[in-house]
């Protein structure tokens, strides 16, 4: 039985990952749940019969936990996780990273020193879809992949809270979504180095007054703060010389919402939702194939996300979703940021 405690009883503590454990209690406890606010706290672990606290500090103290969830915002990440290595907890951290590469790479750093498991929860790569594609990347049916596209765009879809203060985000919509569609793209290319980014940032928009339209709130609303972009254009380089167009907005006067990636390979191509393979037959003809892969499971996603991180850890193996995939993606949104910023292409190490 793996033993959890969670940090950070926010929206995606409560909406995502919680109801994903629900399906999971053959195999993986929930034993305690931190956050800033108490109440928060006991609100969330009062769903799974948890303990709850108000610092992580008491949290990792409990010797009864084996790994820590963190679920708090993104600034949080870095000290959470140091903390939660330096006491030997394995760690499965939501994305992005870090807040910062600079705070990523401290990270890395304590998790490898520790010893620890670390897995980036990027939930995207486990749906039913991006494994079946993952699966004809492996076995060689789509050749060689030279072009991908990754997009997540809202019209009107700007979050209230924390999200829009980069002290606790760290930005807008290039790490609170991007990052989502980014990491897939990349790794159902096969994860190619990143070389070079050309980006550009538009904070023209985000904090719209538009009417008749929702808006995701943080459980934490904070100040008030609004500082971050509303939409961005990336254009990413990777060593093998494929390149991946990535476009991402909380906020923009196009059609928008729009989630997917785009692969195109030497011997065919995948589009999602539903998923397309378009190639050619045995006999020279062009053909447009629509898998049937099956129904997702209860729990979805988050739930085959967080059964390979106990997989994992039971057998001591390292996530797909990795420490090193982990610091490459953070790269690759830190090369975003510094290639809008100083309007020209940047060069990634």
């Amino acid at each position: 039985m793996l033993r959890i405690g969670i940090v950070g009883a926010g929206n995606i503590c409560v909406n995502a990952h919680i109801p994903a454990y629900k399906h999971l209690t053959d195999r993986i406890q929930i034993v305690a749940v931190a956050d800033t606010s108490l109440e928060r706290a006991e609100k969330a672990a009062a769903l799974v019969g948890a303990k709850a606290y108000s610092s992580v500090e008491e949290l990792l103290a409990n010797e009864e936990i084996d790994a820590v969830d963190i679920c708090a915002w993104n600034a949080a990440h870095a000290p959470i996780a140091i903390a939660a290595a330096r006491a030997g907890k394995h760690i499965l951290c939501e994305k992005p990273m870090a807040d910062t590469l600079e705070n990523a790479k401290k990270m890395m750093e304590e998790v490898e020193k520790a010893g620890v498991i670390f897995m980036l929860a990027v939930v995207t790569r486990y749906s039913p879809e991006a494994r079946f594609a993952h699966m004809l990347q492996e076995n060689g049916a789509l050749g060689e992949i030279y072009y991908a596209k990754a997009t997540y765009t809202r019209r009107r879809g700007t979050p209230k809270g924390w999200f829009t203060d980069t002290k606790k985000s760290g930005g807008g919509p290039v790490i609170d979504v991007g990052v989502h569609c980014i990491d897939r793209a990349w790794y159902l290319m096969g994860r190619p180095r990143p070389v070079s980014v050309s980006a550009m940032t538009s904070y023209r928009i985000g904090d719209f007054q538009t009417k008749g339209v929702s808006r995701w709130c943080a459980y934490d609303m904070g100040d008030g703060t609004f500082d971050t972009e509303d939409s961005a254009s990336a254009y990413i380089r990777f060593e093998n010389g494929a390149v991946l167009a990535v476009e991402a907005s909380w906020a923009q006067n196009l059609p928008g919402d729009e989630t997917g990636v785009v692969l195109e390979g030497s011997r065919a191509g995948v589009t999602f939702s539903p998923l397309t393979i378009y190639t050619e037959d045995e006999n020279g003809y062009l053909t447009t194939n629509r898998p049937e892969i099956g129904a997702d499971v209860p729990g979805g996603m988050f739930r085959y996300e967080i059964e390979h991180f106990a997989d994992c850890v039971e057998k001591g193996e390292t996530p797909i979703s990795s420490l090193e995939n982990a610091y490459t993606v953070q790269k690759i949104l830190d090369g975003i940021y510094r290639s809008a910023a100083a309007g020209h292409e940047v060069a990634l190490d």
